[in-house]
């Protein structure tokens, strides 16, 4: 037997079995007709053109099964073409249909060469990790995905999940200081503070720093009353924990808060880093710490209920950790800031999944 035959007369024989059901029910049809007399006839012909008639109006596209197709393409053959006019369909749909059973009759198919299919083992993950993760959209599981030696296409991880039903998630917009933030991203610090409320409605201020080259993020401290004081010592113990790495920063880009005060600028400028001031009311001009407050947003703060300062400092720390050694990020080939040793994956080795924050966040490892 040629290949892909098998599948062919299988088809034949299910086309078969259904045409043998429809000729034999309308064969007792047209048993019952001889018996009725020319008046029922006639009257049944009525009704049956008027439901016709309605069905047409109501269905724009009828679906048809092989078997009808075949049963009208040959009763077709049956009547003059003056009569075609009681089908439902349009004269040309019943001869491509006729041409249709020609071609299939008369053409072996045949298994054309074309790209091959994806491994079931990484489609099985990647609907893993889009189950387990509703906010993680085709690249973030393509970024999953080579952590964990696993190099596929964005377009294939796009494809799997949506044809489960999952959509991606869209894509963010470009900023207008795209540019110039990349030519400049080796010394460029930025900070800025974003608001968690607990659950007793507290509101709580979380003062943090990223690094534009590494994207690495420093959770610098949080508190309820976030003086003048208070950030400018935070911004010396930053500047204490940075050490040698100091010297490679010659900017900070910062907005025009008010709890932003001249010591805090006074402390960067004794590092030699100098402060540049945002334009009014334009937050595109600190994308990348802007970014950062909505990812914290959106994969952890907004995700459960916070108790209190030291509640959100420990949560923070886990995450921060978690964004900052296993997170990937498109901007870093889909790798994380401080990736630890890759391990690549082997026949026998499987994928493991860490739980962070009692599993509101997942990481996948290879194992042995």
């Amino acid at each position: 037997m040629p290949a892909g035959r098998g599948p062919c007369r299988a088809g034949w024989t299910v086309m078969v079995w259904s045409l043998l059901h429809a000729l034999t029910r309308n064969a007792l049809g047209l048993m019952l007709l001889h018996v009725r007399g020319d008046t029922a006839k006639d009257v049944e012909l009525l009704v049956l053109r008027h439901q016709v008639a309605v069905l047409r109006r109501q269905v724009h596209r009828p679906t048809l099964e092989p078997a009808d197709r075949l049963i009208l393409a040959a009763l077709s053959r049956l009547l003059p073409r003056s009569s075609w006019g009681s089908f439902f369909v349009t004269p040309a749909t019943v001869l491509r249909w006729h041409r249709d059973l020609l071609a299939r009759k008369r053409t072996y198919p045949r298994k054309s060469p074309g790209r091959p299919p994806v491994r079931r083992e990484i489609r099985e993950l990647v609907l893993r990790l889009a189950r387990e993760n509703p906010t993680w959209g085709h690249r973030r599981i393509q970024g999953e995905l080579a952590g964990l030696g696993y190099p596929v296409g964005v377009a294939t991880v796009w494809r799997i999940p949506h044809r489960a039903g999952i959509d991606p998630a869209p894509r963010r917009a470009d900023t207008s200081w795209r540019t110039f933030l990349r030519t400049q991203t080796s010394g460029l610090l930025a900070c800025d503070f974003f608001t968690v409320d607990t659950a007793s409605l507290q509101r709580i201020y979380v003062f943090f720093v990223v690094d534009h080259a590494t994207r690495h993020v420093h959770v610098l401290g949080v508190t309820k009353h976030p003086t003048a004081a208070w950030v400018t010592q935070q911004a010396r113990n930053l500047l204490m924990n940075l050490e040698e790495h100091r010297h490679r920063f010659q900017f900070l880009i910062r907005d025009r808060d008010a709890k932003f005060t001249a010591s805090v600028d006074a402390a960067f400028a004794g590092a030699d880093i100098d402060v540049v001031r945002t334009p009014p009311q334009a937050p595109q001009a600190n994308a990348i710490a802007e970014r950062w407050a909505g990812t914290a947003r959106r994969e952890c703060t907004d995700r459960l209920l916070v108790l209190s300062e030291r509640h959100l400092t420990s949560v923070l720390t886990s995450y921060a950790e978690h964004f900052n050694t296993h997170r990937p990020h498109r901007s870093l080939g889909q790798h994380p800031p401080d990736p630890p040793p890759a391990v690549a994956p082997t026949p026998g080795s499987t994928v493991r999944r860490t739980r962070i924050l009692d599993g509101l966040i997942n990481e996948y490892r290879n194992a042995a």
